[in-house]
């Protein structure tokens, strides 16, 4: 918005705040000067007027004193002189003496000459005749009448040359005309001056005016007006300098500290939506990794099912194998013991097989959830029993360090052989198939009150980097290449061991190997049944 002072001019001025401020300043001191310009002449006209009064009162006194001697003389020639040469007077027009009868005695003005108009005098009511004065006329006819009774003084009605009674109140009229021309010329060219002293005034006040609402609103308004459109834009490196102590330097402080906060604000919702693209991509090839493991994982409980049911049709055919070779063995001679040796192999291997699909079943079609009280040795030594004749475990020493007189838990033994079987298996992923893996159960005591079995699995291998620890039990997180692993596990484990109200902890240093520990309640409730019976309560 741009603005002139002096010539003023203003861009959008019907509309700015500034061009409304100084219309309405402006109306207002023209008004006001108009009034006060008006009230000014008219007091200065009644002064002059009221001077002009009062000089037409002494001018009608001195001549009620000069006639006044001619009267009592009786000299009339005396009276003329005196009227006509005080009627001589520069700003007098005319001055008449009416008798009691209305009509004129003695006059200024030459016989014949225009007597001005008659006076609005009641000569029938000549006695309550007061002093009185009045203008009439316009133009150069404008005339001041000043019209006296000459009364009856006692000077006059006692002495011996006046015919006149004191009953007598008013001996003649006294009129006097003066001329206005100099009051009206004075009042004129006090209200030309007034006039261009206050247009003066209003345009030297408007000017100013200008000049301050440009410094002190314009300039601040159009400043963050256009700091408003940088913003609207999307600049806000460019601060608004107005630095004032007023409402305006305060108003463009609160907008500068306001795009700062918008700044600050677009920047955080800049490095948001990076941080926000960062992670959909990272949680979209999460997506697909998690896809890919759950197709891996159909995959083995597929291939699970079907071993299953291979293993279940093998246990059929071994059963067979075994009950024959027995039957052989039987009919064979005593004597031909390197026959009878070899049928016992065919037994013992057959037999093995047998186990090892048992095993298998069994740990297969433990679907169900059934709280027994189970012994973890016992559970353990299964579990080595089942998993010992696989070539993946050929290389692995173990080392059973089981306490004696272990008490049971309370647990689904399908389950707990399932984590003890997930932990072997781990274990030997880490150690690739080589090492030793060192299992160990003790009976430790809660701070709680409550008895605790654990179950320590410790390996040989490279253990678990720092960062790792936090995750390795969260769903499908594995430390393992693609194609070794589902990342299932220990996110199974961990959630069978909570639901069987304990726990189960990690402890590792690189280089070192891993321990987990797997801490069950012992008994029933709460693990205090055993304690109770240990005490002979």
């Amino acid at each position: 918005m741009i603005k002139y002072c002096g010539m003023v001019k203003f861009s959008k001025s019907r509309h700015s705040l500034a061009g409304k401020l100084i219309l309405s300043v402006g109306v207002l001191m023209i008004f006001c000067s108009a009034v006060f310009g008006f009230l000014f002449i008219d007091f200065e006209r009644q002064v002059l007027e009221k001077n002009l009064v009062n000089y037409a009162a002494a001018t009608a006194d001195l001549i009620d004193r000069g006639i006044q001697y001619g009267m009592l003389t009786g000299r009339r020639d005396l009276i003329q002189q005196n009227v006509k040469v005080i009627g001589m007077g520069k700003t007098i027009r005319f001055i008449k003496v009416y008798g009691p009868d209305g009509k004129v005695r003695y006059s200024s003005k030459e016989p014949g000459a225009a007597e001005g108009p008659p006076p609005p005098i009641d000569f029938g009511n000549v006695d309550a005749l007061t002093t009185t004065h009045m203008i009439v006329g316009r133009g150069a006819k404008k005339t001041l009448l000043y019209i006296t009774p000459i009364l009856n003084k006692p000077q006059c009605y006692t002495a011996v040359c006046h015919f006149h009674t004191e009953g007598r109140n008013v001996l003649a009229v006294l009129e006097a005309g003066f001329y206005t021309n100099d009051v009206d010329r004075v009042v004129h060219d006090n209200m030309i001056a007034t006039v261009l002293s206050g247009g003066l005034f209003v345009l030297v006040i408007s000017v100013f005016l200008c000049i301050i609402l440009y410094k002190l609103v314009s300039k601040p308004v159009a400043l963050l007006e256009a700091g408003m459109k940088r913003i609207a834009k999307g600049d806000l490196d460019a601060p608004i300098d107005i630095n004032t102590r007023d409402e305006m330097g305060l108003l463009a402080r609160t907008f500068n500290s306001m795009t700062q906060d918008l700044k600050r604000y677009r920047l955080n919702m800049e490095n948001w939506t990076h941080s926000l693209e960062d992670e959909v991509k990272r949680k979209t090839q999460e997506i697909l990794k998690t896809q890919e493991e759950l197709v891996n994982t159909e995959k083995l409980a597929s291939l699970g099912r079907m071993a299953a049911g291979i293993a279940h049709e093998l246990n059929s055919p071994l059963t067979g194998i075994v009950t024959f070779a027995h039957l052989l063995k039987g009919r064979l001679p005593a004597a031909n013991t390197e026959e009878h040796e070899d049928l016992q192999v065919v037994i013992d291997q057959a037999e093995r097989c047998s186990k090892i699909i048992k095993g298998l079943l069994g740990f297969s079609r433990g679907a169900g959830f059934e709280m027994v009280e189970i012994n973890l040795n016992s559970l353990v030594e299964a579990v080595i029993a089942m998993i010992s004749h696989q070539t993946r475990f050929y290389n692995i020493k173990f080392d059973l360090r089981l306490a004696a007189g272990l008490p049971p838990v309370l647990a689904d033994p399908n389950q707990i052989q399932q984590v003890f079987l997930n932990m072997l298996m781990n274990a030997s992923d880490a150690m690739n198939q080589k090492g030793a893996i060192t299992i160990a159960t003790r009976y430790l005591p809660a701070e709680d009150g409550r008895r605790i079995v654990e179950t320590e699995f410790t390996d040989t291998g490279p253990g678990i980097v720092e960062p790792d620890v936090g995750k390795i039990f969260e769903p499908f997180y594995t430390t393992k290449p693609v194609g070794k692993g589902t990342g299932l596990g220990l996110s199974v484990s961990y959630g069978i061991i909570k639901k069987h109200g304990g726990d189960i902890l990690v402890k590792s240093e690189p280089g070192r190997g891993a321990t987990f520990l797997i801490r069950l309640p012992s008994g029933g409730k709460g693990g205090r049944d055993v304690d109770e019976k240990r005490s002979g309560n």
